[in-house]
């Protein structure tokens, strides 16, 4: 599941142990392949899903209310339970500490920060950005800030990539440590998010500062900063139920986590069903005379509200939505802590709600529904920081 086609800024990260040919270009072919096509259709769909915002670029009347209560998001995902950051813990140190940001001449400053706690060297960590007749990819160590011109529908990738592992380090987007942020930047507008709903790559937080003194981050918590790649890696086996575990294992680990749609929940796999009980639930419970989704929750880009209800597991109440999907129920998305409270739940995107600052991230393409995505827009931006982590 991607979004629409976006300009892009990569990032790149290669340790020992990457094979050459298997970068972020190999993978997200191999994704693109695979992906329901109507789930792409939905995560391309602005505004809402993965692809939020890809919208046009514009003005300060492009502004949303989402991520508008300050640094870590909080807004409607606070709080325990279901979703949210338990406890959400202040920037360790430094963390953010860019040094002099050299002010923009065109729209804003986006500066790369190493935050992979010694792993690799600004060297070994990597930016690209493409958008038309622009084609830049550089280390931090020889390029830590970019001045981002306008453009729409614009990716900047991450990469990893260790001097020593000549499998990349000719080509650091060979890597298969890679991530990737979104954006579409207006000549006095910004908005843009990190994004999960296709994979975990590597750990990544941006921090957006604007003219009016607006100031947010979202993206992974400091915590799964801090730990080690292997940590994240096995809390995410430990925090799920088996259907999901493979998704943090081999072949996908040490590099990815996948979203469910491509291990095991997609068309023909074991779990293409998984969420058909409670589809039938809540079908009934309000008389829903539309197509019931296919595998994986897939189908339903018309009723965004209704395809966030079946990955978060509420809903299922006469007068939650009417006959033709419809919301009804204004309140359902108003308190987090009932989302992913019983099976079957996507449990992949809970967990990244649960490590996510502010508990805000985007884990499946409509996480968006009620303000709980890692979207964020405000005018006049200044400078974006992009933690990469290890």
């Amino acid at each position: 599941m991607t979004s629409r086609a976006l300009a892009l800024i990569v990032v790149s990260v290669c340790a020992p142990g990457c094979s050459p040919g298997s970068g972020a270009a190999d993978l997200a072919s191999a994704n693109d392949a695979s992906a329901d096509a109507d789930d792409i259709e939905a995560s391309l769909a602005p505004p809402r899903g993965d692809a939020s915002p890809a919208m046009p670029p514009g003005d300060a009347s492009l502004a949303t209310a989402a991520g508008e209560a300050g640094i870590g998001g909080g807004g409607g995902a606070d709080g325990g339970g279901g979703v949210g950051s338990a406890g959400e813990a202040e920037a360790p140190p430094g963390f953010w500490d860019a040094g002099s940001i050299p002010p923009a001449k065109n729209v804003m400053t986006f500066v790369f920060l190493n935050r992979t706690n010694g792993k690799l060297s600004d060297g070994e960590v990597y930016w690209s950005f493409k958008s038309g007749t622009i084609s830049e990819t550089h280390s931090i160590a020889d390029k830590p800030t970019y001045d981002m011109p306008a453009n729409s529908a614009g990716r900047v990738y991450f990469y990893l990539c260790a001097a020593s592992d000549a499998t990349c380090a000719a080509d650091p987007t060979k890597s298969k440590y890679f991530d990737f942020i979104e954006h579409t930047i207006g000549a006095h507008q910004y908005n843009g998010n990190t994004t999960r709903v296709d994979a975990f790559g590597i750990k990544l937080a941006i921090r957006l500062h604007c003219a009016d003194g607006y100031d947010v981050a979202v993206g992974e918590d400091y915590e799964t900063f801090q730990e080690d790649r292997a940590v994240t890696f096995q809390k995410f086996v430990d925090e799920v139920p088996a259907e999901f575990k493979p998704l943090a294992q081999p072949p996908n680990a040490p590099y990815r986590i996948v979203q469910p749609g491509a291990d095991g929940f997609g068309q023909g796999g074991p779990y293409a069903t998984y969420y058909g009980s409670f589809v039938d639930a809540l079908w009934a419970a309000n008389g829903l005379t539309i197509a019931k989704p296919g595998p994986n929750g897939s189908g339903l880009g018309s009723y965004p509200d209704l395809s966030a209800a079946i990955y978060r597991h509420v809903g299922a109440a006469a007068g939650t939505f009417a006959a033709a999907g419809k919301l009804l129920d204004t309140k359902l998305w108003t308190d987090a802590t009932a989302f992913y409270g019983a099976a079957p739940a996507d449990y992949y995107a809970r967990f990244w709600h649960a490590h996510a600052l502010g508990g805000k991230a985007y884990g499946f393409p409509y996480d968006d529904v009620g303000g709980y995505s890692s979207y964020i827009s405000h005018a006049n931006p200044q400078y974006l920081l992009v933690a990469i982590g290890w």
